[in-house]
């Protein structure tokens, strides 16, 4: 007889395994992401909802969720077996909207509790009438558990009412296979009219995938085709590699029809028997838990690589996304460098101030123009490096949503406005603090000094002049200090302009967080795991 596997150790590195999954994510938007998205969903449900908890407590009752598509007859299943109305049924579609599990009296302290199904709020208060209202004013009916007791129901099962697996809304159908995930049990319940649609055989494939412990039923099945319908549908279930999953037929009867009442006993009699077996039959039992366990753990071999390559493609995607804002800003930051070298600011109207000066410019008015070509050289550059990005970004599909600028912020030329006025400030007060070191009593003007300051470091070989003047008002040690201190000063300014707009072009980016960690933690895990194993 298989038994379960409960040392501390594997549980330890399974708990390992699960924060390692719960950590990864996929942000971007490239071609696998949602698929990782949903098996990283559907992976970290089955670990809390039910492996997690199984391993912890193999003493729990068993667990079979009763799951279907739409009409399948599932609450009028669920009432027969317990022998009463403990979930609503009817023609409306769709009926089940909050879940309900039952169990016998006894067992209710396993499931009140947030054992399995952690996420899903607890309304465990008997009702009156099957249609009354326990929900609070405002809450979700999808993420509230019903918990009912029937004493009809033996001890160590339970039984779950699942929302339909093909519901018209979303919230269900997430619903749906979230409690799939906790089952130790699957019961897949279809009808003679839709067994072959491809949502119940989605599932049934991922069962199989998963060597779940599953049972099927055929619900609804009018008497004069019970047989060539069984036929029909054994024979899909054996080319589904499917043909040993036990399977019971419930015939169409009056009661099924208006989904409100209950079969007769002897209509899920063989069912009931099968799944009271289960629960109450050590060897039945220990089979159960340890083929669904097992099934899971035996799944994190291929669904882990999966998440890690997922990981992986994220980042290498990212990197590539850095890569192209880096080359466009690196390029730019080389190209404003040459032209500072080549005095390119001393152009337009600052060079027209410049020729002006002194007699018909004052030092304010050439800072003025000289503040404004450099800014206007930074803007082009920025703007240059932006428009690059965009270019490459475009051309991949992890950038979709990056690329949207927020028509709210600051504009790049507001930014480089105030950055290139903070050097001036700066300059002018080095030059200042030189003007103040001089022994004379007719000092120059401070802003005239920084006015040729700034000329000299901004208009290459065309500012020679310039430089001349500096040395003839404060000395040619005080020019020389002022030069070598305003050029770093630029230089300075000038990297932190361009390095603040990279950050900012990256930001969107870096906001996802998109690390190369995962990858290897999800493999890491994986392989501590299966050593325990």
């Amino acid at each position: 007889m298989v038994t379960l596997d409960v040392r501390p150790q594997l549980l330890d590195a399974l708990s390992a395994l699960r924060d390692r999954v719960a950590a990864a994510r996929f942000p971007l938007p490239l071609a696998g992401a949602p698929r990782a998205r949903a098996n990283r969903d559907e992976l970290l449900a089955q670990l809390d909802d039910y492996l997690v908890p199984r391993l912890r407590e193999p003493e729990a009752p068993l667990l079979a969720v009763v799951g279907g598509s739409t009409g399948a007859g599932k609450s009028t299943l669920v009432n027969s077996l317990v022998g009463r109305r403990v979930s609503e049924a009817g023609v409306l579609r769709p009926t089940t909207r909050t879940p309900v599990l039952v169990c016998h009296p006894e067992d209710h302290h396993w499931f009140s509790g947030m054992r399995v199904l952690p996420d899903l709020t607890r309304v465990w208060a008997p009702r009156r009438d099957p249609d009354d209202d326990l929900l609070l004013p405002g809450e979700n009916p999808a993420r509230v558990l019903r918990i009912e007791t029937a004493d009809t129901l033996p001890r160590g099962l339970a039984l779950l009412d699942a929302p339909d697996i093909d519901s018209l809304i979303s919230d269900n159908r997430v619903l749906a296979a979230e409690l799939l995930c906790a089952a130790d049990i699957w019961v897949m319940v279809t009808t003679a009219s839709r067994y072959a649609d491809a949502v119940p055989w989605h599932l049934l494939r991922t069962a199989k995938e998963y060597d779940v412990t599953l049972v099927t039923v055929l619900d609804r099945v009018p008497h004069q085709v019970v047989s060539e319908v069984s036929r029909q549908y054994g024979a899909l279930l054996t080319k589904a590699g499917l043909g040993d999953v036990p399977r019971f037929t419930v015939p169409e009867l009056p009661e099924s029809a208006w989904g409100g009442g209950l079969l007769p006993g002897t209509a899920v009699a063989a069912l009931r028997t099968w799944l009271v077996h289960q629960a109450q039959d050590p060897a039945a039992r220990q089979h159960a838990m340890a083929r669904t366990a097992y099934g899971v753990l035996g799944s994190l071999k291929s669904r882990m690589p999966e998440l890690a390559s997922a990981a992986a493609a994220q980042y290498a995607a990212a990197l590539r996304l850095t890569s192209a804002v880096d080359s466009a800003y690196d390029s730019e930051h080389a190209r404003v460098r040459g032209r500072l070298q080549a005095g390119a600011v001393l152009a337009g109207d600052a060079l027209k101030r410049w020729r002006a000066f002194p007699l018909d410019c004052t030092a304010g008015e050439l800072l003025d123009a000289l503040v404004e070509s450099l800014a206007a050289l930074l803007l082009c550059a920025v703007t240059a490096a932006d428009e690059r990005v965009d270019d490459a970004w475009r051309r991949e599909p992890a950038a979709a949503g990056l690329l949207d600028r927020d028509p709210a912020a600051e504009t790049a030329e507001h930014r480089i406005g105030l950055a290139v006025r903070r050097w001036r400030r700066e300059l002018e007060e080095y030059a200042e603090e030189e003007v103040a070191e001089l022994d004379r009593n007719v000092a120059p003007d401070p802003e005239l000094v920084a006015a040729l300051a700034a000329t000299v470091l901004l208009g290459g070989r065309r500012a020679r002049s310039a430089g001349e003047g500096i040395a003839e008002r404060i000395g040619a040690h005080g020019a020389l200090r002022l030069r070598d201190r305003g050029g770093r000063l630029l230089v300075e300014h000038v990297d932190r302009v361009l390095h603040a707009e990279r950050e900012r072009r990256l930001a969107p980016l870096d906001a996802l967080d998109v690390q190369p960690e995962p990858q290897a933690e999800l493999i890491a895990a994986l392989s501590v795991l299966q050593k325990e194993r």
